[in-house]
C-alpha cells in the first residue's frame, strides 16, 4: 500500500513542490559541469592476493560539495574469469560500505597509512594494464584513469577518462560527493537502473533520469525512483551482426543519480565507496549467472507459488475471504493462494488478529479447510512497530533494544497503526527478535508466507515527530496516511541536508522526506543516511532466517523494497500500479528488468492497483499476468472489487489464459530450477535468446517464458489483433498446435486475437514437459504428463532438448542429491527418416516414487509416421504396446514461408495411451 496511491501523478508532485517551495528548498539545482583535476596514481604494486594495490592523491583541491578526500586506495582484481572488481575508497579512514556479513564478498587488502611511499613501486611505463582470462584493467598515471577491455574483442566496456569536451569530471571524491564517468559507444543498448517505471521500454534511455533511492512512491509515477535500488546496467553491443553482453555493478547503497547521456554514463553518489563489478558475459544469460553467482542465486521457489494468487486490500472480514475462495471455485478459475491486507489485524498491528473480523478460531478452521485442498494463505507485515505498551511485540521490541535511534532513543514515525518505532534489522538482536515474533503469530496463525511492504522504509510523516498531546492520532475519521504526529523538520546536520541534492521523487526532496530522518542511528553507529536502501534487503534476509527456521520449510517472502541481491531471498510485486493500459504496458518492462536485478520471481497487480480497472483492461491484464512468473490480481481499499469473477468475459479470459499457466507449471517450476542454479530470469526479453537480431533489443511488448515459449499479448484498447514480431524459425500456437508460423528472417505477423485469446507460441527445437492442469496446483501436479517436441518445419536432419525439474518443494534446498528430487533431460532427433526421443534421468526414484508418467507425446513438425514403433524402458523393449495410438494433424502455416517453393508438409503427431515412468530413461522411435 502507498499512502498518496490514490492521488494522480500531477497533484501529488504539485503538492510536494509547493510545500518544498515554501520551506524554501530550490529544487531546481544545476550541477557544475568540472569538479577539480581528479587524482593522481602515485604508487601501485600487487597486492597479497594476486590483484593490484594502488594509492591515488587529489591533484587540485576544491570545496564543490565539500572539501576532497586528500588520498585514495585502489585495488584491483579478477576475481574469477567472468569478474573483475575495482575498489576504491578513502586510504585513511573506514567509510560506509554494505555490510559483508549481509552481502557475502570478499574483504578488499586493509587500508595502509603509507600514501606517500615511495615511487619505486610505481610501473615504470605511464600506461599498464593487469589482465585476467577475459577481462583487462588499463589505467593511466596522470590524472587517474582506467579502462576495462574485453580481451577476445578488443572492446572498450569501460573508460573513465574525461576529455576538455566532455560534460563531466575525471574522478571526484569526497565525504558525500562521488563523481565518475564513462564513455559509451552511441550504439551500445543498456538495460538495468531500477527500480524504475520506464515508459521508453526495457532500454535505458538517454536523458531521461536515474535516480536510484528507496522510496515509497507509486509505480505509477515514471522515471522516479521507486522501492528498490539496483546500480547495475547491462550493456550489448552488436558488431557486424555479432552480439556481446558484459554487466556493470555500483555496489553502494547510497543515494545517486545516474546521467546516461547516450554516449557516456555519470554516476553521482553522495556517499560511501566505488566498488565496481564487471561481468565478462559475453551472452545476457551468462550476464545474469555471473551476477547471480556473485549477489546470490535466486531463492527457489516452493511449488504452489506458481499457482495464482488473489488478494485485496479491503477483505473486511473472513466471510469475505470465504466468498472469495467459494466463487473463484464456482467460477472454475485455479487459485491456489489467498492473501490478506491488514484487514486481518488489530488496529493495524503486526502479528495481530481482529477479534471480530477475524475471530481464531473461525480462521483457523477456515485455514484447515484449505489447506486440505492444498490453498495457502499469507498476509501482509510492515516494520513498523506500534508504539503501544500494551502491545507485546512492542514491548518486546523495547526489552531487546531492536529500534533505530535518534539521539538516544527510538525513532518516532507513523505508518498504519499511528505512531510506530522501525526495527534496525542490521541489529543481530533484532534479528533474533523479529524471527521469534514471527515464530509466536505462526503459533497463533499458521501462514504459509510473509508479504513485507512499505520497507523502503516508508513514514507518513517527516523530521523529528513526538506524539501529541490532548489529541488523538490517528483518529480514524480521515486518511491513514497523513501524518498526525507533531513533527519538525531536521536540516541542521549534513545528514539530513547533503550539498549535493539526489533527484529523489524527481523533485529532489529532500532525503529524509517521508522516510527515517537520515541522521537516525543504525546499529554500530551506522547512519540511516547510508544503510537506507538496504532496510528492505536486511528485512529480507531476517525474514527468510525467520521462516526456514520455523517448520524448515521453504519460504515464500513478498517484498516491496528490494536491493542488490535480495532475489536471493524474496519474490517482488512491482507495488502500486494503476488500472491504465499504459500501466499493463509498462508491467513488461518492469518484470524484464528484475530478471535482470537476479529477482526472477515477479510480477505487477493483475487489473491495477487502483482505480477500477474496466471490462476489456481486465480481460487483457490476466492474458498478461497469467504468465507473469508471480502471478497475482490485487486491488485497493477504494477500488471496486476486481476478482476474476465479477465479469463473465474475464472469467472466460481467465480459464483460457490460467488454465495454459497450469499446464504449464512442469515448464515453469524447471525454470525456477534453471533461475536457482544458473540465475537464468523466468521471463525475458526476446534478444536473450536471440542476442544477434538487433531490432529485438527494445522489443518491450513481448516477452518469452523461458527460451522457448513466446507471449505476444494485445496491450491496447479495442484491439481484436495484435501485430507481433517473429524471430526466424518455426513457432507453434500452443492453445492449436495445428497453428504455425514459419519465417526465414525476422518478420512482424498480425494476429487474431478476440476478447479471450492470448497468442502464445513455442519455438522450434524444444521439448516441453506439460500437465493435465486443474484448480489448483497440488492437483494439478500429479496429472498424467504430456511431453511436447517441436521441430522446425521442413528440415531433414533436426534435434530438439528440453528438460525437468521435480522436487518435495517443501524442502528449503533445492537440489539434487538430497534423495527428494529428480532431474531429466529429454532429447529428440529426426535423422534417416527416423525419428527417436528419448530420456536422461538423474536420480529417478523421487519420480518413481510419486508415481508420475507420461500418457502423451506430442511431436510437432514432422513427416507422416509410417510404423516400425519401438519403446525401450531401462533398456528392456516394451513388447506389448497394443493401448498406444497414433493420430495425425497437417499443420495449418500462418502466413508462412515467404519463398513458396520451400514449403513443405509437416504434421502434428500425437502418441497416447503411454505409461511410461518418469523415473526411468526411455528411448521411443519410428518411422517417417
Amino acid at each position: 500500500m502507498f499512502f498518496s496511491s490514490f492521488l494522480s501523478p500531477s497533484p501529488f508532485t504539485s503538492l510536494l513542490i509547493l510545500i518544498l517551495c515554501i520551506a524554501g528548498v530550490d529544487f531546481v539545482y544545476t550541477t557544475p559541469a568540472k569538479i577539480g583535476q581528479g587524482y593522481k596514481l602515485i604508487s601501485i604494486d600487487k597486492s597479497p592476493d594476486g590483484g593490484l594495490i594502488g594509492h591515488l592523491r587529489v591533484k587540485e583541491k576544491n570545496n564543490i560539495y565539500g572539501p576532497d578526500i586528500p588520498n585514495l586506495q585502489l585495488y584491483v582484481k579478477h576475481e574469477t574469469e567472468g569478474r573483475l572488481r575495482i575498489h576504491i575508497t578513502d586510504a585513511e579512514q573506514q567509510r560506509w560500505e554494505i555490510p559483508y556479513k549481509l552481502l557475502q564478498r570478499n574483504t578488499p587488502p586493509s587500508l595502509k597509512q603509507n600514501v606517500g611511499r615511495s615511487r619505486k613501486n610505481l610501473f615504470s611505463v605511464a600506461e599498464s594494464e593487469y589482465s585476467g582470462s577475459e577481462l583487462i584493467f588499463n589505467y593511466k598515471n596522470d590524472p587517474f584513469n582506467f579502462f576495462v577491455t574485453r580481451k577476445s574483442n578488443g572492446q572498450t566496456l569501460f573508460n573513465s577518462t574525461s576529455d576538455d569536451s566532455d560534460p563531466y569530471s575525471n574522478l571526484v571524491f569526497k565525504d558525500q560527493y562521488l563523481e565518475i564517468s564513462t564513455k559509451l559507444p552511441k550504439d551500445a543498448s543498456l538495460y538495468g537502473l531500477g527500480e524504475n517505471t520506464q515508459p521508453h521500454g526495457i532500454k535505458i534511455y538517454p536523458n531521461d533520469p536515474y535516480t536510484l533511492y528507496t522510496n515509497d512512491v507509486s509505480a505509477l509515477n515514471l522515471n522516479v525512483d521507486l522501492y528498490g535500488s539496483h546500480p547495475m546496467y547491462m550493456d550489448l553491443r552488436n558488431v557486424n551482426g555479432e552480439a556481446n553482453a558484459h554487466a556493470v555493478l555500483l555496489l553502494n547503497s547510497n543515494g545517486m543519480d545516474v546521467f546516461y547521456r547516450g554516449d557516456s554514463l555519470t554516476y553521482k553518489v553522495i556517499g560511501g565507496v566505488l566498488d565496481f563489478y564487471f561481468f565478462s558475459g559475453p551472452t545476457p544469460l551468462a550476464v545474469v549467472d555471473q551476477y547471480t553467482s556473485f549477489i546470490g542465486r535466486p531463492a527457489p521457489m516452493p511449488y504452489w507459488s506458481f499457482g495464482f494468487h488473489q488478494c485485496r486490500w479491503g477483505y473486511h472480514n473472513l466471510s469475505v475471504i470465504e466468498d472469495v475462495v467459494e466463487n473463484y471455485n464456482k467460477a472454475q478459475i485455479p487459485l491456489d493462494v489467498i492473501w490478506n491486507d491488514d484487514d486481518h489485524m488489530d488496529g493495524k498491528k503486526d502479528f495481530t488478529l481482529n477479534p471480530v473480523n477475524y475471530p481464531r478460531p473461525e480462521l483457523i478452521a477456515f485455514l484447515e479447510k484449505i489447506h486440505a485442498r492444498g490453498m495457502k494463505y499469507i498476509v501482509i507485515v510492515d516494520p513498523g512497530i506500534g508504539v503501544n505498551n500494551t502491545y507485546g511485540v512492542y514491548q518486546r521490541g523495547i526489552a531487546n533494544d531492536v529500534f533505530i535511534k535518534y539521539e538516544g532513543k527510538p525513532y518516532l514515525a507513523q505508518v498504519w497503526p499511528g505512531a510506530v518505532n522501525f526495527p534496525d534489522f542490521l541489529n543481530p538482536n533484532t534479528v533474533e527478535w523479529w524471527g521469534d515474533e514471527i515464530r509466536r503469530f505462526h503459533e497463533l496463525v499458521p501462514v504459509d508466507g510473509l508479504w513485507i511492504d512499505m520497507n523502503e522504509v516508508s513514514n507518513f510523516c517527516s523530521g523529528l515527530c513526538t506524539i501529541p498531546e490532548g489529541r488523538i492520532c490517528p483518529n480514524g475519521t480521515g486518511p491513514g496516511w497523513i501524518c498526525c504526529l507533531d513533527c519538525k523538520n531536521i536540516t541542521s546536520t549534513r545528514w539530513d541536508d547533503p550539498p549535493y541534492k539526489i533527484n529523489a521523487s524527481g523533485i529532489q526532496a529532500p532525503v529524509g522526506y517521508k522516510t527515517i530522518a537520515t541522521s537516525a542511528v543504525h546499529y554500530n553507529g551506522a547512519r540511516e543516511y547510508d544503510a537506507h536502501s538496504i532496510y528492505g534487503f536486511s528485512q529480507s534476509i531476517a525474514t527468510h532466517k525467520a521462516l526456514q527456521g520455523l517448520e524448515g520449510k521453504r519460504p515464500f517472502i513478498l517484498s516491496r523494497s528490494t536491493f542488490v541481491g535480495s532475489g536471493h531471498y524474496a519474490a517482488h510485486w512491482t507495488g502500486d500500479n494503476k488500472a491504465t493500459w499504459d500501466d499493463l504496458r509498462y508491467s513488461i518492462s518492469t518484470m524484464l528488468n528484475f530478471g535482470l536485478f537476479g529477482v526472477p520471481m515477479v510480477g505487477s497487480d493483475i487489473c491495477g492497483f487502483y482505480p477500477a480497472p474496466t471490462e476489456e483492461l481486465c480481460n487483457r491484464w490476466i492474458e498478461v499476468g497469467a504468465f507473469y512468473p508471480f502471478s497475482r490480481d490485487h486491488a485497493n481499499y477504494y477500488s471496486p472489487r476486481q476478482e476474476l469473477y465479477q465479469w463473465a468475459s474475464v472469467a472466460e479470459s481467465a480459464r483460457n489464459a490460467l488454465g495454459m499457466r497450469y499446464k504449464l507449471l512442469p515448464y515453469f517450476y524447471t525454470l525456477n530450477y534453471e533461475a536457482h542454479t544458473i540465475g537464468a530470469p523466468i521471463a525475458r526479453p526476446l534478444f536473450f535468446c536471440f542476442p544477434n537480431l538487433q531490432e529485438l533489443y527494445d522489443v518491450s511488448t513481448q516477452f518469452l517464458v523461458g527460451s522457448s515459449v513466446m507471449v505476444s499479448p494485445v496491450l491496447e484498447q479495442g484491439k481484436k489483433e495484435v501485430k507481433a514480431l517473429f524471430p526466424p524459425g518455426t513457432w507453434y500456437n500452443l492453445f492449436d498446435m495445428t497453428k504455425a508460423i514459419v519465417t526465414k528472417g525476422l518478420k512482424y505477423f498480425t494476429l487474431d486475437a478476440p476478447i479471450n485469446v492470448v497468442n502464445v507460441h513455442v519455438y522450434q527445437n524444444a521439448i516441453i514437459p506439460m500437465q493435465h492442469g486443474g484448480m489448483i496446483s497440488k492437483e494439478a501436479r500429479m496429472t498424467p504428463f504430456t511431453i511436447v517436441v517441436t521441430f522446425p518445419s521442413g528440415m531433414n536432419v533436426v534435434e530438439a532438448k528440453g528438460n525437468l525439474f521435480l522436487d518435495d518443494d517443501e524442502l528449503p534446498e533445492m537440489k539434487l542429491g538430497n534423495g527428494y528430487s529428480t532431474y531429466i533431460d529429454f532429447h529428440a532427433t529426426t535423422s534417416n527418416g527416423t525419428v527417436k526421443l528419448w530420456s536422461e534421468v538423474q536420480e529417478g526414484k523421487f519420480a518413481l516414487d510419486k508415481g508420475w508418467f507420461i500418457e502423451k507425446v506430442i511431436v510437432l513438425g514432422t513427416n507422416d509416421t509410417d510404423g516400425a514403433f519401438e519403446i525401450n524402458v531401462d533398456g528392456q523393449p516394451i513388447e506389448d504396446i497394443s493401448k498406444v495410438q497414433f493420430s495425425t494433424s497437417e499443420i495449418k502455416f500462418i502466413d508462412s514461408l515467404e519463398d513458396e517453393g520451400d514449403k513443405r508438409k509437416s504434421m502434428m503427431i500425437d502418441i497416447h495411451g503411454l505409461e511410461l515412468p518418469l523415473g526411468k530413461n526411455f528411448v521411443m522411435s519410428w518411422k517417417i
